[in-house]
């Protein structure tokens, strides 16, 4: 059969500093995965863990070894063979009394392996060659028979927690095909409103020239009005003459103000491209995060809450963003509004004017 995983975890693996023999050295930049193992074969326990392609633990468990638990979530052991002392940082107090019943347990075991092979020793002695090998193999068999039984459930156990964890790895797949199509969207939204943009842009240079065409032309018409005057042109002509001054005001008031809300507008659309870029620069780092999450499994709750907590921080300034338009749209009204006020006063200027010049 080999050799067979009886329980795993996940843990900081430390050793302790050769030269001090007090400071504890890093064997692991992040939690790696240490498991029991059981050599039926040889009847003997390990400690094994790997950190990529480096082995960083390889002790056989003795029966005069002790496990020590140093704080709540730190516990050590000293093994003679490799001339060291090795430690564990977990991530709970519970993962660490776990690891401490397993290491007593199979400590005990080591002790009963022990002792049954110095009986076998002793009883081989005692008996004849073939009468020992005949008590060896018996015992072999009542050892083997409860191991075998415990293997199987530590691998039934094993298989669960892969299975959960292949589980994990789809869920977070999914995440990360979401995340990706989200970022899709957010490109063509950024491209479409700089698109937009631009057309606003070439839509207000057009009323602006329109604006000043017209501008030009009512100086004209107000220019020709004052040359009728002085030539006393008649009345009927003057007040002709007035009426389409006062409907080239009217157009040139309807143009301001649909230039003014095609600057809101404007303002309103380059808001929009602002977040929409600062959201596309915050989409690579979002999926950096996922990446690193979809390959270290243990952190992937933490960076899931971490995105959850940026989203909803976007959502916030998207409000604020929201509110503050809001409020801009009051103040244009309310401008507007005094705007109008104005204009109506010019034009009882130029009712007054008007009736002056008739009366003269």
């Amino acid at each position: 059969m080999g050799e067979q995983p009886i329980f795993t975890t996940r843990a900081h693996v430390f050793q302790i500093d050769p030269n001090t023999k007090k400071n504890w050295v890093p064997a692991s930049k992040q939690a790696v995965t240490v498991s029991y193992f059981y050599d039926v074969t040889r009847n003997s326990y390990r400690i094994i863990s790997v950190d990529g392609a480096k082995v960083i633990i390889n002790s056989t468990i003795t029966p005069n070894m002790t496990f020590t638990k140093t704080s709540q979530k730190f516990g050590q052991w000293a093994d003679s063979r490799a001339n060291t002392v090795f430690g564990l940082g977990f991530s709970s107090e519970q993962q660490l009394t776990k690891f401490a019943e397993k290491f007593q347990e199979v400590k005990e075991a080591a002790r009963l392996a022990r002792d049954k092979s110095q009986e076998k020793i002793e009883t081989s002695s005692n008996h004849s060659q073939a009468s020992s090998i005949n008590g060896t193999d018996d015992e072999k068999a009542s050892c083997a028979g409860p191991a075998n039984t415990h293997l199987k459930s530590e691998n039934n156990k094993l298989k669960i927690a892969l299975t959960q964890s292949a589980a994990n790895v789809k869920k977070w797949e999914i995440e990360l095909q979401t995340l990706r199509e989200s970022n899709a969207r957010l490109t063509t939204a950024l491209q479409d409103s700089a698109a937009s943009v631009e057309q606003w842009k070439r839509q207000f240079t057009l009323c602006r020239d329109e604006n000043d065409r017209l501008r030009n032309k009512v100086l004209k018409l107000q220019s020709q009005r004052r040359r009728e005057i002085n030539g006393r042109l008649q009345i009927d002509e003057l007040e002709e003459q007035c009426s389409e001054i006062n409907r080239e005001k009217e157009k040139n008031t309807q143009l301001k103000r649909r230039i003014e809300e095609l600057e809101l507008e404007l303002r309103e659309k380059e808001t929009e491209l602002i977040d929409l870029r600062k959201q596309s620069e915050i989409i690579p780092q979002l999926m950096s995060e996922c990446e690193y999450v979809s390959e270290k499994l243990e952190a992937a709750e933490r960076d899931n809450q971490n995105l959850e907590d940026k989203v909803r921080s976007l959502k916030t300034d998207i409000e604020e963003s929201r509110y503050r338009q809001r409020h801009l749209k009051v103040e244009l009204k309310s401008f507007l509004e005094v705007l109008d006020g104005k204009i109506d006063d010019l034009h009882n200027f130029r009712r007054g004017l008007s009736k002056l010049g008739a009366d003269n």
